[in-house]
């Protein structure tokens, strides 16, 4: 009977929203499914993880943590995270399908690719690799069967920081370390931590399997695998497969490095080594083979194999797909012989063992290290105590002068960095404050040069220039800063520079004569206004039938504005226009509402503003007194806005310039 039919999760719909309707396969953290997003119509995969890790509350903590890191990725080269819900007894997660198949089915088929096919396959796996890191995500778990290829010839890599989850889980219940072992690094197998450089070693293992189409380290046991890890150098690709170029040999030894600090620094390194010919591949550090009654975890196995060694792992069983794989009990502390598996070695062997296994229990178990933090933002130095054990609390935060380390960068820790401290010893983090705060200069009236040179010479490196019009400032000065001059700043914060574009022409045509003067006189910029008459029977007397410069001109101190000016035009006689001084129509005296509801603003330019501001309430408007100087103003209306003589509806505010 097929697998789907028997699955009880198979035609369920989970929150209400994803339909259950394929079972694809089964790992050993999660089941896959093919799943429908009823809400959003579309073909999801479903990961659902097992019963029993659902049923750990811290295991499902960790897990809800890391897919939300593995969420946070956004790359065409990440198989994406959409969503991830707890629903009654399931735990799972909601991502892109993909139809296609794994890497490792098609090495299953092919054995060992073309140089030029296996480095166009690892570029879009160290790209997803680089992007991760850049966030600050660690795969873990870094294998061909989650790198997937797609039937349109995608390359993506799969289950981003998923494997923590497990691994902490494992760690917290057991004391061991979970890992597969055909790419886990030495630092992984020996002290059971992993970083970028972690990513790097497999990723190493993994362009090595491609090339070759077998893996470095092999072995009839997952002791004997990890035991090469940690002691033994992965060999050329080119020793076992004639004609690869010395340049990838080499790219691979870097990568696959025992000591972690000789590889590429993470996988956007490794990236660069890969497809730029002009790096330098470098070299790495010499690596010996490790003594006999050296304090590793792991010992050499006896010659002949599986059948003469002493044996750490007992036989377990493990589950195999796409999250799976041969996946390894490493590193438990209690050691286990299993007669009739293993052949006895020597008492001294086993003194050894023993002695070996005490010391490093003593000196690496016992304790942890305080890492390098000094410099690095708060939140990534936290994960960075997180994922070591180090307990930590936060002390009061600092300024760091001349330190080199930016506000909200860790600027100390008590106990220092490298100091020893026991399991459950909170090290002291100090936040930075950034640098103390200085006097900001008065740059108003310099070029923007000038002021970042002046700013600059105060302590403050950090500019955002921006432009506002200006009536008293020339063009291209600086106006003022913010925070405003006097004031004290951190030279870690922005100062933002403001400059005076100038002062535009503004459109005064319609606007009566004083009223335009009054308005170009608000400017302080000296302006030679000349006025000429010009004739239009349609229009006020003294009305501004043109002007030159036209509106939106850059004005500057000293040009010249000419104005024509509408020249009397009201006669003896009926057909005069309503504003004229003899005409019963007159602005002051046209108090009537048209059709629109609409009245005349009357003359107010001239008057005294009090007086001004009666005639206008009078009529219905709202008045606003603006002074044209930003002092207490002249007294007397030198413009309005809108223009007086317009109809406007009742209830208009009208400012009033003085």
């Amino acid at each position: 009977m097929d697998a789907t039919q028997v699955d009880p999760l198979v035609g369920q719909v989970l929150d209400g929203r994803y339909r259950v309707e394929s079972r694809v396969a089964r790992g050993g953290m999660a089941t896959v499914y093919v799943g429908r997003d009823l809400k959003l119509d579309r073909i999801i995969a479903l990961k659902v993880m097992h019963q029993h890790l659902a049923q750990d509350e811290e295991f499902v903590r960790r897990f809800i943590g890391e897919a939300k890191a593995a969420a946070a990725l956004s790359h065409p080269n990440v198989v994406a995270v959409y969503d991830q819900r707890v629903d009654g007894a399931y735990v799972y997660l909601t991502m892109e399908y993909l139809p296609g198949r794994t890497l490792r089915d098609l090495l299953n088929e092919r054995g060992r690719l073309p140089v030029e096919v296996a480095v166009n396959i690892m570029k879009p796996v160290l790209a997803a690799l680089g992007a991760a890191h850049r966030a600050g995500v660690v795969h873990r778990d870094v294998k061909p069967e989650n790198v997937l290829l797609t039937t349109d010839g995608q390359v993506k890599v799969a289950d981003f920081g998923l494997a923590r989850a497990e691994t902490d889980n494992k760690q917290t219940k057991t004391g061991v370390i979970i890992g597969t072992v055909a790419y886990m690094a030495p630092e992984q197998v020996i002290a059971g931590r992993s970083d970028v450089r972690s990513d790097v070693y497999a990723a190493g293992v993994l362009l090595f399997e491609l090339l070759t189409g077998r893996q470095p380290h092999e072995g009839d046991s997952p002791l004997t695998v990890a035991y090469k890890h940690v002691n033994d150098t992965v060999p050329l690709p080119s020793s076992l497969v004639p004609g690869i170029p010395p340049r990838l040999d080499a790219v691979v030894t870097a990568a696959t490095s025992r000591d972690a600090d000789s590889r590429p620094g993470d996988a956007n390194h490794f990236y660069a080594l890969l497809t730029d010919p002009s790096l330098a591949v470098p070299a790495p550090a010499p690596q010996q083979e490790r003594p006999h009654n050296a304090t590793a975890v792991l010992h050499n196995p006896a010659p002949g194999g599986r059948e003469s060694h002493t044996g750490i792992l007992p036989p377990v069983h493990y589950d195999t797909g796409p999250s799976g794989g041969d996946q390894v009990l490493l590193l438990d502390r209690i050691m286990h012989f299993v007669t009739g598996r293993f052949v006895l070695v020597t008492l001294g062997v086993i003194a050894s063992m023993v002695i070996g296994w005490a010391t490093w229990y003593q000196v690496s178990g016992q304790y942890d290290h305080v890492p390098k933090i000094i410099g690095v933002p708060k939140g990534e130095a936290i994960n960075t105590l997180n994922d070591q054990g180090i307990s930590f609390k936060l002390g009061k935060a600092d300024y760091s002068d001349g330190q080199g380390v930016e506000k909200g960068d860790v600027a100390a820790v008590d106990p220092g960095v490298g100091t020893k401290v026991k399991p459950g010893e909170a090290i002291t983090l100090v936040i930075s404050l950034g640098r103390r705060p200085k006097e900001i200069p008065n740059v108003a009236n310099s070029s923007v040069e000038e002021a970042k040179d002046r700013l600059g010479k105060a302590g403050f490196t950090k500019f955002d220039v921006t432009y506002a019009p200006s009536d008293s400032i020339p063009k291209d000065k600086v106006i003022k800063t913010d925070p405003k001059a006097g004031k004290d700043a951190s030279p870690d914060e922005t100062i933002k520079i403001v400059v005076s574009n100038g002062v535009a022409m503004p459109n005064v045509v319609g606007r009566l004569k004083d009223d335009a003067n009054g308005w170009l006189g608000t400017f302080n910029l000296r302006l030679n206004i000349q006025f000429t008459e010009g004739e239009d029977r349609g229009k006020r007397a003294n009305e501004v039938l043109s002007q030159t410069p036209p509106p939106g001109t850059p004005l500057k101190q000293g040009d010249t504005v000419t104005l024509v000016i509408n020249k009397e035009n009201c006669f003896l006689g009926q057909f005069n226009p309503p504003w004229c001084s003899n005409n019963a129509n007159n602005p002051d005296d046209d108090d009537s509402v048209d059709d629109q509801g609409n009245k005349r603003i009357p003359r107010v330019v001239g008057r005294p503003v009090a007086e001004a501001q009666q005639r206008l309430q009078q009529r219905g408007f709202n008045v606003v007194i603006q002074h044209s100087d930003g002092g207490a103003g002249s007294g007397t209306v030198q413009r309005s806005d809108p223009a007086e003589g317009n109809r406007v509806p009742q209830g208009t505010t009208i400012t009033l310039w003085d």
